[in-house]
């Protein structure tokens, strides 16, 4: 039989001393780091490292970023850590011009809001001030000196009834085709309350019914490409599609009115000349 070696007790001490060491160094090693970052953890949450320092607005049109900033209750003061993502979007979409918002962290200290605005379909005129009209008949109550050539004119809807549903046709009307558009009228008649006429930015007329707008008015384009560019008139798609052009009677009147202003300034002259006249008479006198 093999002899086992035998090893002391007093020889073991020694080397068990030195593991139990290395073991208690260990985990006092591993608390202090533990302690450590929870220190690090709390000096940073509340120093203004934590705070947000970037904040990135995107979407915004008519709805400056200083307004939507303060919508989300963000500023650099606030911090990183608190930002409630949820109640930004709710504050940031009571907005009546926001339809939809995106709230995004990124971290250490950045903060990324995207929104969608409603689309103005066209402004109209009160007491010498321009007012939007938004994609779901409402109007703006906020005035604007001028309008932002973002959507045409509305003139003479006098009910809301046609304005809105005007405007849920715009809604349904491409971009490319709405830009074309400079005003629209809202022109009344007997048996037929839906017409309107349009006063498009190339220098035609167009007149055409609210209630097909939508479909009608895309073929537009198209129309005018097989026009004369000279041609001066109005396209009617109301019922079919077919081009009048303005008479010629029509333009003898304004060259008439013209002369007739010219006749004006020689007759203003010649009232000069015997006023000048008479003041000579008057000098010999």
């Amino acid at each position: 039989m093999e002899e086992r070696k035998v090893v002391s007790i007093e020889d073991r001490i020694p080397k068990l001393k030195q593991t139990r060491r290395k073991k208690a160094n260990r985990r006092l090693i591993f608390y202090l780091t533990i302690l450590f970052l929870l220190i690090a953890t709390v000096v940073y949450l509340q120093s203004p490292l934590s705070n947000v320092r970037n904040i990135v607005v995107e979407g915004e049109y008519h709805v400056s970023k200083e307004e939507i900033m303060e919508l989300a209750g963000v500023t650099q003061d606030t911090n990183y850590w608190k930002v409630d993502a949820e109640e930004m979007k709710k504050q940031i979409e009571s907005h009546k011009e926001i339809t939809f918002a995106s709230i995004d962290r990124s971290f250490p200290n950045t903060v990324h809001i995207e929104v969608k605005e409603a689309e103005r379909i066209g402004y109209v005129q009160e007491n010498g001030k321009f007012y939007a009209i938004m994609e779901d008949g409402t109007r703006l109550e906020g005035d604007t000196a001028l309008p932002g050539g973002d959507a045409p004119i509305l003139a003479g809807f006098s009910k809301k009834t046609y304005l809105k549903e005007m405007s849920h046709e715009l809604k349904e009307l491409p971009v490319s085709v709405s830009n074309l558009i400079s005003e629209i009228q809202w022109e009344p008649k007997d048996g037929n309350p839906y017409q309107i006429r349009l006063y498009m930015n190339d220098g035609f007329q167009v007149q055409a019914s609210i209630r097909n707008f939508s479909e009608k008015m895309p073929a537009y384009p198209s129309i005018v490409s097989q026009l004369d560019e000279e041609a001066e008139g109005v396209i009617h798609i109301d019922v079919g599609a077919y081009f009048e052009e303005f008479s010629s009677e029509e333009n003898g009147d304004e060259e008439e009115s013209t002369d007739e202003t010219a006749v004006e300034e020689e007759s203003t002259d010649e009232t000069a000349v015997e006023e000048e006249s008479t003041d000579e008479t008057a000098v010999e006198e």
